[in-house]
């Protein structure tokens, strides 16, 4: 019994230590986003389900981020879209202490949002994050495959 009860604790201790997966760039052919990208993080992770996720993208902007700008969350299980939120962007950074309009100099971006009580649990998940800015630009827009698990409250 203590066998298993240790066996439980590292793996708890695994999950809780892991890292974010690596995100890429999904931006369509020939189009340049206004925000490049250099690091995408989604922390806790794997994901928490009913809980607050801290997204952070750091890079360079080449216009500034302004009212209107938008932040869509769509999440795919075997080609099927299985998950979608979507934010005013603007209302996000505020809420982190960075209003729009977001200025050219700023080069990290962190907002907190939650994960859905309808996020499918245990499965991999391939996530596509965007923004367009409030121009109708795109801002940005990374993906990767998440996990998203029921965590201890």
């Amino acid at each position: 019994m203590k066998f298993f009860a240790a066996v439980a604790a590292l793996a708890l201790a695994a999950v809780a230590n892991a890292q974010s997966p690596p995100f890429t760039s999904c931006a369509p052919a020939g189009v340049t986003p206004e925000l490049s990208i250099a690091t995408f993080s989604l922390t806790p992770y794997p994901l928490c389900i009913g809980q607050l996720v801290t997204a952070t993208g750091t890079g360079s902007l080449s216009a500034p981020v302004t009212a209107g700008a938008k932040l869509a969350i769509i999440g795919r299980y075997l080609g099927r879209v299985v998950y979608t939120d979507n934010h005013d962007l603007c209302t996000l950074t505020a809420t982190a202490g960075l209003p729009c309009p977001i200025a050219t100099t700023t080069t990290s971006i962190t907002v907190d949002v939650l994960v859905k009580t309808t996020a499918p649990a245990n499965v991999p998940v391939a996530l596509q994050v965007s923004a367009t800015n409030g121009n109708g630009n795109l801002l940005f827009c990374q993906q990767a495959t998440v996990t998203a698990i029921n965590c201890p409250v």
